[in-house]
């Protein structure tokens, strides 16, 4: 799985899973774009990319924004001249044990930007170099919640389900200038975001432990176990390099073992 001197931008690069595939393309050989809002925590992971010997460019970026996404794409190829892959990592968790009639019009809305919008906008704006290119990868990082609808978690579940049709028509579209299109399907992964967000809200919501909530979630994949920021990060890899040329518009979960059991 070489990218050797590939291009690779990653929204979301610097937390969690982010950070993750972002190491694991440069290792691979990627030159890297960090594409992200908080430019303080996406600067060690920058370092971490140099120190590996490939070259990476930070950019200031909202992708639910269109000035910044037409940024992003300009500031890429004045650096590198090409734009192999892109990487849709960036994304919000929404409302967690929320009933979807309980979410206010903002929660429903802010997710769906971010989720959805946010990808078609990186994805429209990197396509046309693709196309000229005669090449490329897009991979959206969307959740297995968007493949099995999750009592609690509707804006989060309606948002991820709309990313997967957008994979699927971009998929079609693309595919006759050698794009490929596809989708990773994270189930719950370790993280800041699990560990601070996601399990006491359940916890609470639930009258459980944290551990008792830690449980309840490993207790439903057939491996018993949290996937971590690397095992996204190596299916991201896969789909990213030239050994899937033959695979487009798929849905990938790396949950082990929920969302198609």
């Amino acid at each position: 799985m070489n990218l050797r001197d590939k291009v690779a931008i990653i929204t979301g690069p610097a937390k969690g899973m982010g950070a993750d595939i972002t190491l694991t393309l440069a290792e691979a050989g990627a030159d890297v774009v960090l594409a992200g809002r908080d430019l303080v925590a996406i600067a060690p992971v920058e370092a971490k990319v140099k120190a590996l010997g490939r070259r990476a460019l930070t950019v200031a970026c909202d992708v639910t924004k269109e000035e910044d996404v037409a940024r992003l794409v300009t500031e890429t190829l004045m650096e590198f001249g090409r734009i192999d892959i892109l990487v849709n990592c960036a994304g919000g968790t929404g409302t967690i044990e929320k009933p979807g009639h309980e979410n206010t019009v903002e929660e429903f809305e802010q997710i769906l930007d971010l989720n959805m919008k946010g990808c078609w906008l990186t994805m429209r704006g990197v396509i046309p170099t693709m196309i000229t290119q005669r090449y490329g990868k897009i991979v959206n990082v969307g959740g297995t919640f968007g493949m099995r609808g999750r009592a609690g978690r509707m804006a989060y579940s309606a948002s991820k389900w709309g990313l997967r049709g957008i994979t699927k028509s971009t998929a079609i579209e693309v595919g006759p200038y050698n794009i490929n299109v596809n989708y990773v399907a994270p189930g719950m992964v370790e993280g800041e975001r699990f560990n601070t967000k996601v399990m006491p809200e359940k916890a609470k919501k639930l009258g459980l432990s944290i551990a008792e909530a830690r449980k309840t979630f490993e207790n439903e994949y057939a491996l018993r176990r949290i996937s971590t920021g690397q095992d996204i990060a190596n299916a991201v890899l896969f789909l990213s390099s030239d050994l899937s040329r033959q695979i487009t518009g798929v849905d990938l979960p790396v949950d082990g073992g929920w969302a198609d059991l």
